[in-house]
């Protein structure tokens, strides 16, 4: 942490029922330490499987070690190793469209794509096809999509826009699955609609681009796998599938444009679809430790801290002297060394939390949040002593930062220990600056969220001139060989934001009342309707 009187530490740790930490002058010269071994060359971008991931793996347990924390993996080693499968289409598939009666071929990753299978080698559907709308079922959102529509053993077809009026976090989560809704429903395969803009990029994309994700012992496999059969269309192919239909799709854009209600209907249309794929099995470590708690009636319940080890490895289509290595200096090795320094206050501060704290390295972040996905499924501690979750994912450490954003903030009472922890260090803490990005669903909590557990993702805040510099550095630096040491790194940042993530999860495993979702609140109601709630 960055050196303090004393005195005012052990005000600021009583303001938030922390222990103080001892005044250490050197903890910003670990930060760096941290960041300069995780995104040096030498690790080569840290891709998820990689040797470089697992030189990463291995530091970040050796710090665990050597701070006396007690490994958290699986039969008793710093490791959850978690088995992940990459699937690619074997040969061109076939895939051809009847529309009233009159069938073409369709050219595959021109007109129509589709996605590799982890569960099925070979895929053969054959089925009619239903408009679904917006795709959208739930009750706790008033819409049923589904409402007079059979798409047992049919595959269903629905638009990617979000449904209007609903929260932007809600919104994105819907959309996130709605090939799983329509596979709940009895569909066999789902296809998205997406814009004529983007349609083509789509059919690109899933004719070329792999599917990774984790496969465990019994087959069961994350989302990637969940929601059958997909398919993405080129927008003239996506038009098609609507003549002779109640509307056509230009009219049913329309109507999603306007925000208004988007009912669906059988379509004229059947889809037959023929593919192969291949497999190529590996394993890619989560880093796991605990500090075990001292209350013998709280001990039990687990504080998580966590973040993204892997960052996006080497980009094979690198010109000749061109930066080829994805660094990920500050996404994420920054979230993995703040993560580390505030497990070394734990213990620095001489005082055990009353709960236990899960100090958490994920892989698999950048492949769509696997590695988190699968802890989350496979924890190895029993799930519901999980009882609450802070998620370091790219702290922006170019600025002295004033405030923070805890993204999921408005649906627990983590709220709380946020806000104290930020208090006793005069950091502010701020709404959401980028609703539209939808980012509490795009980072390594949600898949705990989705699990029942109240959970919030921290980065740093746009005050202090912060905004100029995360819109700059998201334009041009996120996800490129520019995210690397040579940028101005503030290392004082870095403690701080160790320090402040300490507070929080110092305030949340000390506190009599465990972490809980708010009365009323969408993603409490929907994955942990029993536990209790608080009020707002």
């Amino acid at each position: 942490m960055i050196s303090k009187p004393l005195r005012l530490l052990a005000i600021a740790a009583a303001l938030v029922g922390a222990a103080p930490a001892p005044a250490d002058t050197h903890s910003a010269d670990r930060i760096r330490a941290h960041i300069e071994f995780l995104a040096s060359d030498l690790l080569e971008g840290r891709d998820t499987g990689s040797r470089g991931h697992e030189i990463a793996a291995n530091y970040v347990a050796s710090e665990f070690r050597q701070l006396g924390l007690t490994p958290g993996g699986e039969k008793g080693s710093w490791f959850l190793r978690v088995p992940f499968r990459k699937a690619t289409l074997s040969g061109t598939p076939t895939i051809s469209l009847s529309v009233g009666g009159k069938t073409s071929t369709l050219a595959a990753g021109k007109d129509a794509a589709v996605r590799p299978s982890l569960t099925q080698k070979d895929v053969a559907v054959a089925a009619p096809l239903v408009f679904v709308g917006r795709g959208v079922s739930d009750r706790r959102v008033g819409i049923d999509d589904y409402a007079g529509l059979d798409v047992r053993g049919k595959i269903a077809v629905g638009l990617a826009e979000s449904a209007p009026g609903i929260a932007s976090d809600i919104a994105s989560h819907l959309r996130s699955i709605q090939a799983e809704t329509a596979v709940a429903h009895g569909a066999v395969g789902f296809i998205s609609i997406d814009d004529p803009v983007s349609a083509s990029g789509d059919v690109q994309r899933f004719a070329t681009r792999p599917v990774v994700d984790w496969v465990d012992a019994q087959g069961q496999t994350g989302r990637s796998g969940a929601g059958g059969v997909a398919i993405a269309l080129s927008s003239p192919t996506a038009e098609k599938l609507f003549q002779g239909a109640p509307m056509s799709l230009q009219q049913v854009r329309s109507l999603a444009n306007q925000n208004k209600p988007v009912r669906g209907f059988n379509l004229n249309a059947r889809l037959s679809v023929a593919a192969k794929s291949d497999w190529h099995d590996f394993t890619s470590p989560e880093v796991v430790a605990v500090l075990p708690g001292s209350d013998p009636k709280l001990a039990a319940e687990h504080i998580v801290l966590m973040g993204h080890l892997d960052h996006l490895g080497v980009n094979a289509s690198a010109k000749s002297g061109e930066d080829a290595i994805y660094n990920g200096a500050l996404d994420n090795a920054a979230g993995v060394a703040t993560l580390i320094e505030a497990a070394r206050e734990f213990v620095q501060s001489g005082k055990p939390p009353r709960r236990s704290v899960m100090f958490i390295a994920n892989t698999g972040e950048e492949l769509g949040l696997r590695g988190a996905d699968y802890f989350s499924a496979h924890p190895t501690v029993p799930a519901e002593r999980i009882v609450g979750l802070v998620d370091l994912d790219m702290p922006l450490l170019l600025y002295d930062f004033t405030d923070v954003v805890a993204f999921g903030f408005e649906h627990s009472t983590i709220a709380k220990a946020v806000a104290e922890a930020g208090k006793g260090m005069n950091v502010a803490v701020s709404p959401d600056p980028m609703p539209d990005e939808t980012l509490f669903v795009r980072s390594d909590h949600y898949p705990f969220v989705k699990r029942g557990v109240p959970a919030v993702f921290l980065m740093t805040g746009w005050a202090n001139g912060g905004k100029p510099i995360w819109q700059r550095w998201l334009a041009n630096t996120y996800h490129t060989a520019k995210d690397d040491v040579s940028q101005p790194i503030d290392w004082r940042a870095g403690a701080r934001f160790a320090e402040l993530n300490y507070r929080i999860a110092r305030t949340m495993a000390d506190a009599d009342q465990r972490p809980m979702w708010y009365s009323g609140d969408y993603f409490g109601d929907t994955f942990a309707p029993n536990q209790p709630k608080a009020k707002r």
